[in-house]
């Protein structure tokens, strides 16, 4: 049997990869993170499928489910939200796979700052402004941050910064980018990126925290801060200049004869 991780996408069920979709569909059991993956999703299992919500499980009891499903011969469609690169817990999951000598693989999926870029219909990196995209996030209770991964760092580098499960500390995040990118510097905050109730905040790091203690979000929303937020008078890349020669593009003047 295999474990089969597959990235559940941001939230709207549609969001998901075909080959995680049909992963779903072959799986006679399914372990999903309730708390964030939509149930809608578990509308691909098969008729009779053992679906298991694990948000009220402990890592032990998880790899319990997963000794069984071995014992019984079952694959598993094992989902988690957005992508399994980040802040997944798939990592020592993986670890007690390897210990029982159970195989998996892994299906990535739609990151949730993909979605909110989207949302946005914004880019996230523009020439001239930003050519770098910072994924980060602050201490909490389940991880702390290394002390060499600071947000003052990350920020000092002028990079678009995409700052995960920090909503909760918004006002502190805002006086620490303050003296890199100026307290006009635009920010973005999305609420449940491509879910019904996707909510979408725009401000400035000076206003920011005001207008988001106004409404009662206090978890699952994204902190997006650039200057690429603002921006319409960037350059042009020559991805797409007539005059820049490259393998898809022959020479104008061979072209032209």
């Amino acid at each position: 049997m295999t474990v089969h991780f597959i990235g559940a996408g941001p939230g709207a069920p549609d969001l998901i990869t075909v080959r995680g979709r049909d992963l779903i569909a072959s799986c006679p059991v399914c372990l999903y993170a309730g708390s964030l993956v939509p149930a809608a999703l578990l509308d691909y299992c098969p008729a009779a499928a053992r679906i298991v919500d694990t948000a009220p499980l402990s890592l032990d009891q998880i790899a319990d489910e997963f000794a069984r499903a071995n014992a019984e011969g079952h694959d598993v469609a094992r989902l988690h939200s957005g992508d399994l690169s980040v802040w997944s817990a798939m990592g020592e999951q993986l670890r007690r796979l390897d210990r029982l000598g159970i195989h998996y693989s892994v299906t990535p999926g739609v990151p949730s700052f993909a979605a909110a870029a989207a949302a946005l219909g914004q880019e996230l990196t523009l020439p001239g402004v930003a050519q770098s995209l910072v994924l980060t996030r602050t201490s909490g209770r389940a991880s702390a941050m290394p002390d060499r991964e600071k947000l003052t760092s990350f920020a000092a580098i002028g990079a678009t910064l995409a700052i995960h499960l920090s909503i909760h500390v918004l006002e502190s995040v805002a006086v620490e980018l303050i003296p890199h990118y100026g307290p006009d510097c635009p920010v973005a905050i999305i609420y449940r990126a491509s879910w019904p109730d996707q909510q979408v905040i725009r401000g400035t790091l000076t206003t920011i925290a005001e207008q988001v203690a106004a409404t009662a979000i206090d978890r699952t929303a994204l902190i997006l801060v650039g200057p690429v937020l603002r921006s319409r008078d960037f350059a042009e890349s020559a991805l797409y200049d007539p005059d820049y020669l490259r393998r898809f593009r022959p020479d104008r003047s061979v072209r032209d004869q």
